[in-house]
């Protein structure tokens, strides 16, 4: 698996206690691993994001931090319960489990942590944020589409960086064809709807269990497939 040394990072660095934790975790995954090529885009990304105020998982004011940093914890746990050798959410399973597998290419593996983090991460922030903040969905939503914006910034680093060759040769790849069956727009749709679902479902707490579970699976049978290994 030729995954590339290392993704540029923002110019200057940021020290915010979500960023800090990114840096210093990302410092201990190997280089050729599939977590490692989602966790650096992610890093680089979001200290971008950091450097305008409210704007990332870093910042520190407001309701857009609390989702912000919310969002980016339920990546930091699964990294934490991995390590552990606990069972991280089934949303990230898969990029565990194939982490290290040579014919899954580096672009899967990072738009694999994007559905994860966006479908069911960003789901569940929010309603963590609402009951923190005594607030409705609605009250997010503003924050939401900032959140979901810096994910989409993050697929477009993923796609420009990672999938190579000319425009003429991604045509005939069949990772384009694979990468192309997930839909950033769909996904961000599907999370918030998850999101004032689980929120509308807060006082059945059976209920809303279940349906936590099913939207974790149904994100990671998407993730498996984005990871189906291709031939070199």
């Amino acid at each position: 698996m030729a995954h590339p040394a290392h993704l540029a990072p923002a110019a200057e660095p940021v020290d915010t206690p979500v960023v800090a934790r990114l840096r210093a975790l990302g410092t201990a995954l190997p280089a050729r691993d599939g977590i490692a090529v989602f966790h650096r885009v992610y890093l680089a990304v979001t200290e971008s994001a950091d450097r305008e105020p409210g704007a990332g998982p870093g910042a520190d004011a407001g309701a857009g931090s609390a989702l912000g940093t919310r969002c980016a914890e339920r990546y930091l746990a699964a990294l934490a319960a991995a390590g552990r050798d606990d069972r991280p959410p089934a949303c990230w399973r898969p990029l565990f489990q194939f982490r290290r597998h040579p014919q899954v290419r580096p672009a899967q593996f990072a738009l694999a942590g994007v559905n994860a983090h966006l479908g069911h991460d960003l789901a569940l922030a929010v309603v963590d944020t609402c009951r923190a903040l005594d607030c409705e969905p609605a009250d997010l939503e503003e924050e939401f589409e900032r959140v979901g914006d810096l994910l989409a910034a993050l697929e477009e680093r993923v796609r420009e960086e990672l999938v190579p060759g000319p425009d003429l040769l991604r045509i005939a790849d069949p990772l384009t064809h694979l990468l192309g069956s997930w839909s950033l727009d769909r996904a961000r749709e599907a999370a918030w709807a998850a999101a004032r679902a689980l929120w509308a479902l807060r006082q059945l707490p059976e209920l809303a269990g279940e349906f936590a579970d099913r939207l974790d699976a149904a994100v990671g049978f998407a993730g498996r497939m984005l990871l189906t290994p291709l031939p070199s």
